[in-house]
């Protein structure tokens, strides 16, 4: 079975909000909630990965410095293994829009289980409410 590897970020707000992108309709699990991010590239590291998504997907740039490694997601899919390191940052430059006509909403983390996630987003909640 092939694995992919994917990067994504809680990315938190001053309010200690978590910011989730719902899925645009024609992609894979369209409608669902998740944390953004996105595959990485050969030769790119989980942290490179995050950043060119996040300036790519949100308009933000952050640095590797400000994603601190909180956990990670490991994943049966059908058709493939996903392995997901999620990262926690605070700090960015810019204001988060979308721009891959996804919705996003700021989520306090105990709200997080009200918006349909990914299987594989699933576990990590408890570990990000515990953290935060």
């Amino acid at each position: 079975m092939k694995i992919v590897l994917v990067s994504a970020v809680a990315l938190i707000d001053p309010d200690n909000r978590v910011l989730i992108a719902q899925r645009p309709e024609g992609k894979s699990m369209a409608g669902l909630w998740e944390f953004p991010g996105g595959k990485v590239e050969q030769g790119e590291t989980p942290e490179a990965a995050l950043i060119r998504e996040l300036d790519e997907e949100l308009g933000i740039d952050t640095w590797q410095s400000c994603l601190a490694p909180l956990t990670f997601a490991s994943h049966g899919y059908d058709d493939f293994h996903l392995l997901m390191p999620l990262f926690a940052c605070r700090k960015w430059k810019g204001t988060p829009v979308s721009r891959e006509d996804q919705a996003l909403k700021w989520v306090r983390v105990n709200n997080l289980r009200d918006y349909p996630m990914p299987a594989a987003d699933l576990p990590l909640i408890p570990i990000l409410r515990d953290w935060l």
